[in-house]
């Protein structure tokens, strides 16, 4: 059910970014300004990001669950409405007050029927719906565009998603027994005190680092490819939008199915095992990431976005898992809250940064230069790796 749900926190997202040449000509907007449509969704996400944490500690994560889907859904609806530039940002900003509050309640709720022995897997296989969703955002909404106008795309998945979470409100529960969370009392400490707990964490900063410049890259991609698509290969809308997500996210739910299962056996066996895939999975992704923005050819290109996609996914699967690792239980919420927030500061950068570096260097260039970024993040798992198996064991559950 949750899979259902985070297919379309990330359908509704996505499907903005493939319309992007139809804004740009219907209100005249530049690559800067079709940036900031992107970016403002992101700003909001990561200011709401600990609050969203936070609540899910003091409150059912089921009820949070719900309340975003519904109010994020009839937010993109909304969007349909949207007559002027300033109209569009303010659904936009709207759309990322919504989607901030579902990673962690919906981490939460996950954590309370998985234990460390097969949280990785749980977890994974939740978030290959973040690779369908994306998928289906993209795809769809550009074929709707094409034959009903870009407008019709977000009816659609706004009155899809409302329509689910009233199906959700009956079926979905939460376990009767807590088997892997019992919440302490001093979850219900107040925000600022959580927060501060939680970064006084090294470990925790590092991994919000990283998570950081993973989601930087991961934005250019959602944002800018199905437009690089159609301005350096002359793809079709609708081609781009597809051609965009389908060949990298199908491989994403590859890696980060067999992400999950190799974490779980390695952490199983040795500390830090978790962390260990990541940094493979993130120093794997460098030659693809630049023979992507790099190649002449759609064969290459092709090449690059799946190989891109399979090792995104093997550093994707465990984001959350490994974050569990290293906070204790009442912390989760708001730990995976503050994650979100500041690594998706990092996200709400890209898009207008890299529309302002490819007016000078190109997209190609400006793709193809994010590989650098992998590299780095690569290095600093692996540090955090080393620091994890150099220490005594904590207790985890």
């Amino acid at each position: 059910m949750l899979w259902l749900v985070c297919f379309f926190n990330y359908a509704d997202r996505q499907a903005i970014f493939s319309v992007f040449p139809l804004l740009k000509a219907e209100f005249g907007l530049s690559d800067v300004q079709l940036g900031v449509v992107a970016s403002c969704f992101m700003w909001m996400y990561a200011l709401a990001g600990p609050a969203a944490g936070w609540v899910s500690d003091r409150i059912s994560p089921r009820t949070v669950v719900l309340a975003a889907l519904a109010f994020w859904s009839l937010v993109t609806a909304g969007t349909a409405l949207a007559h002027s530039y300033s109209t569009l940002l303010v659904f936009r900003t709207l759309g990322g007050l919504g989607e901030a509050f579902y990673f962690p309640a919906a981490m939460s709720l996950i954590g309370m029927y998985h234990g460390p022995e097969t949280r990785s897997r749980a977890m994974s296989l939740h978030q290959s719906s973040v690779y369908a969703g994306t998928i289906a955002g993209g795809a769809m909404s550009a074929y709707i565009a094409e034959s009903h106008g870009w407008r019709m795309s977000f009816t659609v998945f706004g009155a899809c998603g409302v329509l689910l979470a009233l199906v959700l409100l009956v079926f979905l529960k939460e376990p009767a027994v807590r088997q892997f969370e019992t919440i302490p009392n001093d979850s219900r400490a107040g925000l600022l005190h959580g927060v501060t707990d939680v970064l006084r964490n090294r470990r925790v900063l590092m991994m919000i680092g990283v998570f950081m410049g993973a989601n930087f890259v991961a934005v250019i991609f959602l944002t800018w490819l199905p437009t690089f698509l159609s301005r350096k290969f002359h793809m079709s809308l609708a081609n781009a939008g597809l051609s965009s997500t389908v060949y990298l996210q199908i491989a994403s739910v590859v890696g980060v199915l067999l992400g999950g299962v190799l974490a779980d056996r390695l952490a199983s066996r040795r500390r830090g095992g978790r962390q260990l895939v990541q940094a493979l999975g993130l120093l794997c992704g460098v030659p693809f990431l630049f023979l992507t923005g790099w190649s002449l050819s759609v064969r290459g290109l092709i090449a690059g976005m799946i190989g891109f996609g399979f090792f995104k996914g093997i550093y994707d699967a465990n984001i959350w898992a490994s974050l569990y690792d290293m906070v204790s239980v009442e912390r989760r919420g708001v730990a995976a809250g503050v994650m979100n927030s500041i690594g998706w500061l990092g996200g709400g950068i890209a898009p207008s940064a890299v529309a302002a570096a490819a007016e000078r260097f190109g997209l190609s260039a400006t793709i193809s230069a994010s590989s650098a970024i992998y590299l780095l993040l690569a290095g600093a798992m692996f540090w955090i790796y080393r620091l994890l198996a150099a220490e005594r064991p904590i207790a985890v559950s």
